[in-house]
């Protein structure tokens, strides 16, 4: 696993701190006037529209995923991205996400669905269209309903579910007047109904313990989607969706899809050999083929080192124009995914057990640089995510950062000094690992630690340009903290970079010998170390070390600088994809830690195990649930229980807002923001490409016939410039 977490509606796994009244003030929420906080998302669809006329019958798509995945089944604990897009491909869904990322009844298998009691208990009646069937030609009906209500519940254990939330409300699912009716009766007031039977599995999957653990983990018999599971290689990697030939829908335009894994690094190679027509890139790779797409003779600048990418060598450089050439059917789609990266302070023990630490952190993050850092270098909107709980765009998304505060270095050195953190004090020297990097480290010290000879490993990396710039800001924050006292250039800084440590050369050392690139100068007095009975304020900083976490190496280093501006130091630390979360997020071994979460139209259901207070378990340890910070008070659990049990839209909104306002004072966690979405399509590929918040709509997706054009409009650009 890399920088992703693994998303509240994926997977459920198995020392807070209050805020004290008059302690920190919580502004008035947004949305008390006339204008909608939620705004609209950040970042549109860019899928190539077309009206299906203009469409070909027929063609196979070959998509990109990352791994043939280990269940079908989305309940279950190790599911992941490919089996959720499976089972939007064949299975039905009451309500789906539209492009602003809400809820919205889904035609194909909804003729209406509503909340038709509230007294003396909550009802919601849902009228299925009169043709959907299986693929075995079964209607479906409130059989299926009820078997994945049981085997959802938590009532029966030998049913190895991940989550539960929502079904553990419903008392009863019964027919209504007629096959088409499902009668839903809850024993406690649920707003996120909207949630629930979105996939629905058949009675055949659902019926059994036997059948839900092992049936659906290698082949759905039974599907009800544009498309079905024909076969499962995990030989050849690849999952091969086809033709439901029973889908009484819009027919789907396209004879079959294949998920075929192909690591990220690999990507624009298959690409240019013409085995792929569609996947998620990387910006080095978008940047590739917005040099092949551009018009031959073209000017036109491109942002990042494309002289880099080049390789040396007559025949390296013809095989690299070969692919070039190939690259030219392609173009780039970029949008903003439905996920934010956040910065999480793991409040259990150590400094950032002190909430005025943690709001420290949070005050000396410049989260406007940051965002900038990532997205501004592909073109994308560089706007700080304001919200926890929702994306601009959600319904219950309003801007909350407020309760805490913007960047502010002297608020965060007075938290600092509240809580007796003080400059100059007794600090041990220890030698650090990095300090042994002088030898045989040393000599590697050029080349990048993961092996990629340079390359960003399929992440986001900052310009050369924008880095310069940084450097000089960071040289004139430094000065102006300075309050006219002498500049120490010999002060014993260490600065991290990929995992590995250096120590600032002194003035006046061996001509020629430079810190690495990117190195701040030496800190001036007032950005020295802070430390508390003679132990410095140095923080672990744990991040994955795998492809793919470039722009998490690239963020933290400048959350590094950041921090040592107010006197906080970090030690960066890298390990391994696969012990990442296991073994460091969600034991607690971390101070810092960069990871993202998805975004949710059910926040009330979806995000309450992420922030919700530790409790004692049973056995003396503490179930954290998902929230691996920490961080919880009682005060945002019942305003989550408030918003879940309330069917006023408005008000649940509006306690959502309250929460994660509550969230933001706690400073646990950081939200940075929205994760860049970059999609290599075939230009002739439609309604098919970077859905930001929006759920893909399979049946429509195929290949222009020859000589139509696509759709116009803002969302029919197709190619960008990252």
């Amino acid at each position: 696993m890399s920088q992703h977490a693994v998303g509240p509606r994926a997977v459920s796994r198995s020392v807070a701190f209050l805020l004290t009244a008059g302690v920190l003030a919580v502004p008035a929420l947004a949305g008390c006037g006339s204008e909608d906080p939620a705004g609209k998302p950040l970042a549109g669809q860019d899928i190539q529209p077309a009206p299906r006329d203009r469409i070909t019958d027929g063609g196979t798509l070959r998509w990109a995923v990352d791994s043939v995945p280990d269940t079908l089944n989305t309940f279950q604990s190790d599911a992941d991205a490919t089996t959720t897009r499976v089972a939007q491909a064949v299975l039905p869904s009451m309500f789906r996400m539209n492009a602003d990322g809400r809820p919205e009844r889904n035609p194909a298998y909804l003729e209406s669905a509503k909340v038709v009691e509230t007294e003396p208990k909550q009802v919601v009646l849902y009228k299925l269209d009169q043709q959907a069937v299986w693929s075995d030609g079964r209607e479906i009906g409130a059989a299926d309903f009820a078997a994945q209500w049981r085997a959802l519940s938590g009532k029966d254990t030998a049913y190895w579910t991940a989550r539960n939330a929502g079904y553990d409300r419903i008392q009863k699912i019964e027919r209504g007047d007629n096959a088409l009716e499902v009668r839903v009766t809850f024993s406690r007031t649920y707003a996120d109904w909207r949630s629930l039977f979105s996939p629905l599995y058949p009675k055949d999957v659902m019926g059994t313990p036997d059948s839900f653990n092992d049936g659906a983990r290698k082949k759905l018999k039974v599907t009800a989607g544009p498309f079905t599971v024909k076969k499962l290689s995990r030989k050849n990697e690849e999952i091969t969706l086809t033709r439901n030939p029973r889908w009484w829908g819009r027919p789907a335009k396209l004879s079959e899809i294949v998920l075929r894994t192909v690591p990220r690094e690999k990507r624009a190679k298959e690409l240019a050999a013409g085995t792929l027509d569609l996947a998620e890139i990387a910006p080095s790779e978008a940047r590739r083929i917005t040099v092949a797409a551009r018009p031959r003779g073209s000017s036109s600048p491109v942002m990042g080192p494309e002289a880099d990418q080049k390789p040396q060598g007559s025949q390296a450089a013809a095989k690299y124009a070969r692919q070039q050439q190939a690259l030219r059917g392609f173009e780039v789609r970029k949008s903003l995914e439905p996920a934010f990266t956040q910065l999480a302070l793991n409040g259990a023990e150590g400094p950032l057990a002190d909430e005025r630490v943690r709001r420290a952190v949070a005050r000396a993050l410049d989260r406007k640089e940051l965002a900038e850092a990532v997205l501004k270098p592909l073109g994308l909107p560089a706007v700080p995510v304001g919200s926890h709980l929702a994306l601009s765009g959600q319904a219950a998304y309003a801007d909350n950062s407020g309760a805490l505060g913007g960047q502010d270095t002297k608020e965060a050195q007075a938290l600092l000094a509240d809580a007796g953190w003080v400059r100059g004090g007794p600090i041990k020297e220890e030698k650090k690992k990095g300090e042994k990097a002088a030898g045989a480290e040393g000599e590697k010290a050029g080349k990048s630690s993961d092996g990629d000879s340079g390359n960003d490993d399929g992440e986001y990396i900052v310009g050369s340009d924008d880095k310069d710039q940084q450097d000089k800001k960071d040289q004139r924050n430094d000065n102006d903290q300075q309050d006219g006292k002498a500049h120490r250039e010999n002060d014993p800084a260490h600065l991290a970079q990929d995992g590995k440590q250096y120590k600032q050369p002194h003035q006046g050392g061996a001509p020629g010998a430079y810190a690495p690139m990117g190195t701040a100068a030496p800190a001036g007095r007032e950005s020295a170390p802070l430390a508390k009975n003679g132990k410095p304020l140095t923080l672990r900083f744990v991040l994955p070390s795998g492809p793919g976490s470039q722009t998490l190496r690239t963020v933290a280093d400048r959350v590094a600088r950041m921090l040592k501006r107010v006197g906080i130091g970090t030690e960066i630390s890298k390990v391994s994809d696969e012990s990442y979360f296991k073994d460091h997020i969600a034991s607690g071994q971390y101070d810092l830690a960069l990871y993202s979460w998805p975004a949710s139209a059910f926040p009330a259901t979806d995000a309450r195990p992420v922030y919700a207070k530790p409790v004692p378990a049973a056995d003396g340890s503490l179930n954290v649930e998902q929230n691996y910070t920490r961080v919880g008070t009682d005060q945002v659990d019942q305003l989550f229980d408030q918003a879940v049990a309330t069917l006023d839209e408005g008000e649940s909104r509006s306690l959502i807002r309250k929460a994660d306002s509550r969230i933001w004072a706690a400073a646990g966690s950081i939200p940075l923001f929205q994760r860049p979405q970059l999609i290599a399509a075939r230009k002739n590929l439609v309604n098919i490409g970077a859905f930001g918040l929006g759920t893909p709509v399979y049946e429509d997706m195929g290949f222009l016939k020859k000589g139509a054009k696509p759709a116009s409009g803002p969302s029919a650009k197709g190619s960008a410039t990252p």
